[in-house]
């Protein structure tokens, strides 16, 4: 599956909102000690700082010392000092005029040059006060000046993994654009498909959905036919659309896409397109047309990039994932091979981020090809690519999920544990607590703490759990009946059996109401309500009752073969069938939680 759509800033945005693009790496650099020079200019005399001070009652300073920072920046000099320049002209600006239009655009700089220090605390607290300046009623000039404080917010609030902060910056950016332009200008257009790309890397689909068709319809209306423009939202559209599993929908968008590419000349988009199709067809198990269509963008890649382009590995890895689903094992492998010695010497421009999710889809080829220890190697070298950027925590946070399942998956369960500990603790950083795929997290790793007899700490996940699939997925959900029947395996284990009988019950009831009486799922319920409700009023004097007899089957299986894409994040949570597995009351299991069953 294609990699999720990058966010950039909207071409329209003006200069001063769009410095973060340009000063900024994504928290990549550091800031420089300072040298024993910048010590010593930085030890001013009280009347050398009244002077300074007063210096700044200067109009003409602030438009100075603002120029001579943006120089400063384009020439590749320290930063610090473009930074020193800046604060004093927005101190000047402040002094001058007052807060207004010209505080604003300079407060929009400085805030660029924090975030090129990594200083993403600091670039917020600037900008937040560049948008209470600009005021909406002196004109357009101040609406575009707020319009690109939100924006850069929102990029700002992206850099450090705080989506959901970074799309409301967004939606009040759109919102103000829309105020000063109008509702089907084609930069509202514009802005409205950077929203999309943001709902995307959020994973909410329906979301970005509304918004690219918002762009679409802007098109529709204000651009010729087979713009390029529109071409790039439906490439957009086709890629939410794969994501909603409406293939035959993105499958028309991406033919759309290529006719606009190729009535624009552009054979590298036109190839870029192919390989999205063929991952369309590959998904339609329409093999042989998708081979056709990798191929020719292979061909096209080939010619018009390097043989070691990262696109061109790209390709490799679709090649190897498709031979795998046909069975020809020893052809994937030797396509991921290929991959991988590009990536060993990758061509100049090949960024940390593009080679990490190369690495991360090859390691789930690896695993499904049973070879997990080669698999978390090249997991492991995908998180040292990406450590120590905020900006990428939330993509780690799936690569040590990925990680988790596997080292359950072989048994090494303290481990699996700690990894999904790690994943979890990033995503609640960034403010991710509320999605299903934060919900698998918490029931995997309440799973491995069963594993490691931690009854207590994996009742609580489960518990947290199940709050967030009722959200999510609604009460009758696979997924949420599921984490019901962990939650009551483990009240059971520690002694809350009137709380199990509780939990069971209701399981009972909604799947009675789901599927009717007589269908086996709701005949198993009850057997299992039945075998618990024996017990009550008992005198537990014997062994404690092991897990495996609750454990839900259905949603604890662990699968080695296949496996369900998590795409955003490139790693695979297990589903069902597979040689450890979990059996209901009745039935033999082979790998016992607890050990030998009463």
């Amino acid at each position: 599956m294609p990699s999720l759509v990058a966010l950039e800033t909207p071409p329209k945005t003006p200069p001063f909102g769009a410095s973060v693009t340009e000063y900024s790496n994504g928290g990549e650099h550091r800031t420089p000690s300072p040298s024993p020079l910048v010590k010593r200019a930085s030890r001013k005399t009280p009347e050398k700082l009244t002077a300074d001070e007063s210096s700044l009652d200067n109009p003409d300073l602030g438009p100075f010392l603002l120029k001579l920072a943006r120089d400063t920046i384009a020439s590749g000099e320290n930063p610090n000092k473009a930074l020193d320049h800046a604060i004093r002209a927005s101190k000047s600006f402040e002094r001058c005029s007052g807060p207004g239009l010209e505080l604003s655009m300079c407060l929009h700089v400085v805030a660029a040059i924090y975030s090129s220090l990594g200083r993403f605390g600091e670039a917020i607290h600037e900008l937040e006060r560049s948008i209470e300046f600009a005021d909406l009623s002196k004109g357009s000039d101040h609406a575009m000046a707020k319009f690109s404080g939100y924006m850069q917010l929102g990029d700002t609030y992206s850099m450090i993994g705080q989506l959901h902060r970074s799309i409301k910056c967004y939606v009040s950016g759109l919102e103000t654009q829309m105020l000063t332009l109008g509702k089907s200008d084609p930069r509202v257009a514009e802005t409205c498909r950077y929203l999309a790309e943001a709902h995307v890397q959020a994973m909410q689909f329906d979301e970005a959905e509304n918004y690219c068709r918002k762009a679409l319809d802007i098109h529709k209306d204000h651009s010729t036919p087979a713009s390029l423009p529109e071409a790039t939202d439906r490439r957009l559209m086709a890629l939410i659309c794969e994501a909603k599993g409406d293939y035959e929908s993105a499958l028309e968008h991406l033919v759309l896409a290529s006719m606009s590419m190729i009535a624009n000349e552009q054979d590298s988009e036109v190839a870029a397109i192919d390989v999205s199709i063929g991952d369309i067809y590959l998904s339609l198990c329409r093999f042989d047309e998708a081979i056709f269509a990798y191929q020719k963008a292979l061909t096209v890649f080939k010619s018009t990039r390097t043989e070691n382009h990262s696109s061109v590995a790209l390709v490799y890895i679709r090649l190897a994932e498709l031979y795998y689903k046909t069975g020809k094992l020893r052809e994937s492998k030797s396509y991921c091979e290929n991959a991988l010695r590009i990536y060993a010497k990758p061509a100049p421009g090949t960024t940390h981020e593009e080679i990490a999710s190369g690495l991360t889809e090859i390691s789930a080829i690896y695993e499904s090809l049973n070879e997990p220890e080669e698999a978390l190697k090249l997991l492991q070298k995908a998180m040292k690519l990406l450590e120590d950027n905020p900006a990428q925590y939330r993509t780690i946070a799936g690569i040590e999920a990925q990680m988790a399942v596997i080292f359950y998956m072989v048994g090494r369960y303290m481990e699996a544990r700690n990894s999904f500990e790690s994943a979890i603790s990033k995503l609640r950083a960034s403010g991710e607590r509320k999605s299903a795929f934060f919900g698998v997290l918490l029931n995997q790793m309440g799973l491995s703490c069963v594993q490691l007899y931690k009854i207590g700490e994996a009742a609580k996940l489960f518990e947290e759990a199940r709050v967030i699939f009722e959200q999510e997925c609604g009460t009758y959900h696979l997924d949420t009946l599921g984490v019901y029947s962990n939650l009551a395996a483990t009240y059971d284990a520690l002694g809350r059996v009137e709380d199990a009988i509780e939990i069971l019950e209701h399981i009972l009831k909604m799947r009675e109401e789901k599927l009717g009486t007589a269908n086996p799922d709701v005949d198993d319920e009850k057997k299992r309500l039945y075998e618990l409700l024996k017990e009550v009023g008992r005198v537990r004097n014997k062994k404690g009752k092991s897990l495996e007899n609750l454990i839900d089957s259905s949603f604890l299986k662990m699968k080695k073969e296949g496996r369900k894409r998590l795409a955003a994040f490139g790693w695979e949570t297990p589903v069902d069938e597979g040689e450890r597995h979990y059996s209901t009351r009745g039935t033999s299991t082979t790998t016992p939680i607890f050990g030998s069953t009463s």
